[in-house]
């Protein structure tokens, strides 16, 4: 996938999220769209760089589907970072 060379949306607050932790456990997009697939959330390669640029709107059980293709909570997903 290309690198993206606009700036960030504004349409969700995971987009960014998601990237970040995606690459730190080392998942490629498309492994990463194919593990949603398989959990039943049916999205294509450009609504995931959508989603991940903050270009989309998220529904609320993509969140869901999405924290666990993860492996975390959705809590953790939505959570904020601290700027301490």
């Amino acid at each position: 996938m290309k690198p993206r060379k606009s700036p960030p949306g504004n349409k969700n607050i995971i987009g960014a999220k998601v990237v970040a932790l995606r690459k730190a456990k080392n998942i490629k997009q498309k492994d990463f769209l194919a593990k949603l697939q398989t959990m039943g959330l049916d999205i294509s390669a450009t609504s995931l760089s959508r989603l991940e640029g903050q270009y989309r709107l998220v529904q609320d059980y993509e969140i869901v589907a999405i924290a666990k293709a993860l492996d975390i909570s959705v809590e953790e997903l939505l959570r904020k970072k601290r700027n301490n």
